[in-house]
């Protein structure tokens, strides 16, 4: 089993700064792409931001500029520091990791518990 543990959420005035972690732990033999999503009220989970084992990331157009995505592979961690917040980026945020097990065939998706940011005006 792989679990992934987020933290970093809360509550920020717009315009203030986040840093998200999520660390996966358990039977991991490796992980490819790591991410973030997000799911506001009413609306479906987004991807915001992802990253390859290798370091590639891709970002949804909302928040080029001012999120950055990071990982460190010897921690099996991904970061997502959120700068100039809006209050539209106020959702719960959900870590995801695509791993590979130990001793297990092929990949699986895995998925933090979620973590809520807010961001008053």
């Amino acid at each position: 089993q792989v679990q992934l543990v987020e933290s970093g959420g809360g509550l920020v005035q717009a315009g203030g700064s986040l840093r998200l972690s999520c660390a996966a732990s358990g039977n991991i033999f490796s992980i490819n792409a790591m991410g973030w999503y997000r799911q506001a009220p009413g609306k479906q989970r987004e991807l915001v931001a992802s990253i390859t084992s290798g370091g590639n990331t891709n970002y949804q157009d909302s928040v080029k500029g001012r999120f950055t995505i990071s990982r460190d592979n010897a921690k099996n961690t991904v970061y997502l520091q959120m700068n100039s917040l809006k209050p539209e980026d106020t959702a719960v945020y959900y870590c995801h990791a695509n791993v590979v097990r130990s001793f297990l065939p092929g990949r699986v998706d895995y998925w933090g518990q979620g973590t809520q940011v807010t961001v008053s005006s």
